[in-house]
């Protein structure tokens, strides 16, 4: 398994215009929230004892939240407060009528932000090439959270000048394939 520095550095290759970084923090978060919801409209409760249930999605965040923790345990930490919340809501519209609707709509929308992201980044999305790389979106952005705040400078160090450096190796191997 690729180290935290690793997979941040990748990811963030393919991440260093702002504006993209930008959409990204809209994007990212509908589109969970989004998978959350469909999910959660899986109708397969894994355990249930009265009112307790634990479904797909519920099974889905551990598997995740392990992977991050093996990661990172600051980040993961970050990353479990940020999905309690699109846990109880996507299960709350699950619930819904329309769920499966808005879920669709939010996806739709929120993919739209991404791709307009990567057209200010003139670069291709990380998961093209890497499809893990989807999984390590959220957690890049809990990063870029934790960069902001200054609680991750160490990491913040050692993240950018590889994610330079193979941003310059991409560029370069365009440039070949061109000419």
């Amino acid at each position: 398994m690729k180290s935290a520095v690793e997979q941040l550095a990748q990811y963030k290759s393919v991440h260093l215009n702002p504006k993209n970084i930008k959409t990204h923090f809209i994007g990212i978060p509908g589109i969970i929230w989004s998978l959350f919801v469909l999910l959660n409209l899986i109708p397969i409760n894994i355990i249930a004892v009265n009112e307790f249930k634990v479904n797909v999605a519920d099974v889905f965040t551990i598997g995740v939240l392990v992977y991050y923790f093996l990661l990172n345990v600051k980040l993961a930490l970050g990353m479990v407060a940020f999905i309690i919340p699109v846990l109880y809501t996507s299960d709350m519209v699950a619930q819904t009528q329309y769920g499966l609707w808005i879920a669709i709509a939010v996806f739709v929308v929120a993919w739209i932000f991404q791709l307009i992201g990567h057209k200010y980044e003139k670069a291709k999305p990380a998961f093209i090439d890497d499809l893990n790389q989807l999984l390590i979106g959220p957690f890049f952005l809990m990063a870029e959270v934790y960069f902001m705040l200054g609680w991750a400078e160490e990491l913040d160090k050692a993240i950018a000048p590889l994610a330079i450096t193979k941003r310059r190796e991409l560029e370069a191997a365009r440039r070949a394939a061109s000419a």
